[in-house]
């Protein structure tokens, strides 16, 4: 007998170990938008009209609504550098446009309207994130928001879909005093 040779599980097993890096980077997207939702939640009407800061603008509320609205996108380039095809159209100069429209757009967001898309955008996020294999997380492509350095699938959800949450709750509690 060749204890060397043992092969990996199969079935439910083997899937559960093959998409372990999938699972951690979903639940890691799942926590940051209920810890921003629960944040939210509990926000008077007044905080969440408050400016996040003087130069940017844009209330508690819609940067609330901007982090939900913006998991698609986020999802949407990470998938297309699993692909391994390059992403070349999302500068800075786009997205301090993007952004900027969305504020005007969505100035006078409801609490409930902001929290409702910041649950349902994260969890559909986190849905096509778990499918992801190791080797489309591992898949490395030119990437225009990082000066066209070959980012990996990995690095674009963690520094977008994933991180966007927590950095954007830093800053509202910064804006509160809290």
């Amino acid at each position: 007998m060749n204890v060397m040779a043992k092969e990996r599980p199969a079935g439910k097993e083997s899937e559960e170990l093959r998409n372990r890096r999938a699972e951690l980077l979903a639940s890691r997207i799942e926590e940051g938008a209920a810890g921003l939702a629960a944040f939210a939640a509990q926000l008077s009407e007044e905080d969440w009209r408050t400016p996040i800061s003087a130069s940017d603008g844009r209330s508690v509320g819609v940067v609330v609504h901007h982090v939900a609205s913006m998991y698609p996108v986020e999802i949407q380039v990470a998938q297309t550098v699993a692909s391994g095809k390059p992403v070349t159209d999302v500068t800075w100069e786009v997205v301090n446009e993007l952004n900027g429209k969305h504020a005007r757009e969505q100035s006078e967001v409801t609490k409930s309207e902001a929290l409702a898309l910041l649950q349902k955008n994260s969890r559909e996020a986190a849905a096509v994130v778990r499918a992801f294999t190791d080797d489309q997380l591992d898949t490395a492509a030119p990437f225009s928001l990082s000066y066209g350095a070959p980012i990996t699938a990995q690095f674009v959800i963690e520094d977008h879909a994933l991180r966007h949450s927590w950095h954007h709750l830093a800053r509202i509690r910064k804006a509160l005093g809290r």
